[in-house]
């Protein structure tokens, strides 16, 4: 037995990474437009005004969709595009857009996931000190409301927010991602607690104003570890590892599952935080933490890779060494197909909910050959891999609800611009032209037999 019946077989982008028409038709700025524009911070400042002109040309890309059998797809709003300033006026044009989109995919059979935040924060906001803010969950609240409103009558999944770890890492602390700031512990776990507030709003403003029931979750990541062996000692220590701090630090709390999780799906923060850090933490109430962990549909992850460990002397975790030559992607990433088998047990054990990749995929260096095509051999390798380890978790009854591709196409890739391919297509950013990989035919074959090819 592999994968249920009704698995979702999806692709996954963000707005700002393929969209494009960066100030058109009433969008209103966001952190990343004036975080490219500043210059030094991105790859041959390089900007996403353009990126995918998936803005225009929608209708080409959800036909791609269609052709390689994709069931699903996770693309996220641009608040801006949405709410110029961030809250009050409504951008009549910006929800054409998305009404549009959505139509689209539902007219071609393919299933709407909406990321209601995927790092754009509209600018007008960030002037009012963004996410350290606390209205900020309440401006969150109203975006929500906006996109229940306008858009549930055919959505029927929502996603709030993607990866806090890196909208609080690194766009607070280490100042490597929009708005490029390094904030000093206080106002670092005020913005995490804001963060998973606004979470907390907007899972109310979804049940409170959606036209039908609807499914919810998040798309967070963190760092993950898997065991060297099957011993179950070597299990036990990396079991604990995904769900502890490996170092008592600001930036390792950044990548710690539970400081976001454990919140979302158990109300409270985890112990070993609080106590290393717990006097730097806003003032934390009942209340807070009861909005936070509203129940959940599924538990989403973003997950690319992970540290193997192994028990040490006293059963705690150690770092197990990588080999010389170690595989690793484009982008330097480590290659552990391992993390799709171990990590959904792991949170599953822990969280108690239907599991769903919400990213997983590669860079690589793609280009297109004399041959006219493009083949990305690593990807397809990888992809294997990566997926016959998720069978494994679902024959070894891990409750496994869909697998969301990083990405459709190359797109760019935030501080590193349109250096790093990640797509199942080739998009040549000076025509636009789409070109299928053969990575593409590959996960359309996986999406055709459910998996069975693996």
């Amino acid at each position: 037995m592999g994968f249920k019946k009704d698995f979702i077989w999806g692709g996954a982008t963000a707005s700002y990474q393929v969209e494009g028409a960066a100030y058109e038709d009433g969008k209103g700025l966001n952190i990343w437009d004036i975080f490219c524009k500043d210059g030094g911070h991105i790859y041959e400042n390089q900007t996403g005004d353009a990126a995918c002109d998936q803005y225009h040309r929608y209708k080409e890309d959800v036909q791609i969709m269609k052709e390689m059998g994709m069931k699903a797809y996770r693309f996220s709003l641009s608040w801006a595009r949405i709410m110029p300033e961030g809250t009050g006026t409504v951008n009549e044009k910006g929800l054409k857009y998305y009404d549009n989109l959505i139509n689209e995919l539902l007219d071609n059979g393919i299933e709407p996931f909406v990321t209601l935040y995927h790092w754009d924060l509209p600018y007008a906001l960030h002037l009012q000190g963004g996410w350290m803010n606390p209205n900020s969950p309440s401006w969150f609240y109203e975006y929500a409301k906006v996109v229940a409103e306008h858009f549930s009558d055919r959505v029927k999944n929502f996603f709030t927010i993607n990866e806090p770890q890196c909208i609080v890492g690194l766009g607070y602390q280490t100042g490597e991602h929009a708005p490029g700031l390094k904030v000093g512990p206080s106002d670092y776990f005020r913005i995490w607690h804001n963060v998973l507030k606004a979470h907390g709003r907007a899972v109310e403003a979804l049940r409170e104003f959606s036209k039908q029931p609807v499914k919810i979750s998040m798309a967070p990541c963190g760092a993950l570890y898997v065991p060297e062996t099957n011993k179950p000692e070597d299990i036990e220590a990396a079991r604990k590892a995904n769900f502890s701090l490996p170092e008592n630090s600001i930036g390792a709390c950044s990548w710690d599952v539970a400081l976001c999780c454990d919140p979302v799906y158990l109300g409270q923060y985890p112990e070993d935080i609080l106590k290393e850090f717990g006097q730097f933490f806003p003032k934390v109430t009942d209340a807070d933490m009861k909005l936070i962990s509203q129940p959940l549909d599924f538990l989403g992850q973003n997950i690319y890779n992970a540290v193997t460990v192994r028990a040490g002397e006293d059963g705690k975790a150690v770092r197990a060494a990588r080999y010389d030559g170690f595989p690793q992607t484009a982008i330097g990433w480590p290659v552990t197909p391992e993390v799709l088998y171990w990590a959904p047990k792991f949170m599953q054990e822990r969280y108690k909910k239907p599991f769903m990749i919400t990213e997983n995929g590669m860079a690589s260096h793609d280009w297109v050959g004399v041959d006219g095509k493009v083949h990305d051999q690593a990807r397809v390798d990888f992809m294997a891999r990566y997926l016959g380890a998720y069978k494994r978790a679902a024959e070894d009854g891990v409750d496994l609800a869909g697998y969301f591709a990083w990405s459709v196409m190359d797109n760019f890739e935030w501080a590193y611009g349109y250096s790093q391919r990640f797509g199942l297509v080739y998009t040549d950013y000076n025509t636009q032209k789409r070109t299928w990989k053969d990575s593409a035919y590959f996960y359309k074959n996986i999406i055709e037999t459910n998996g069975e090819n693996l």
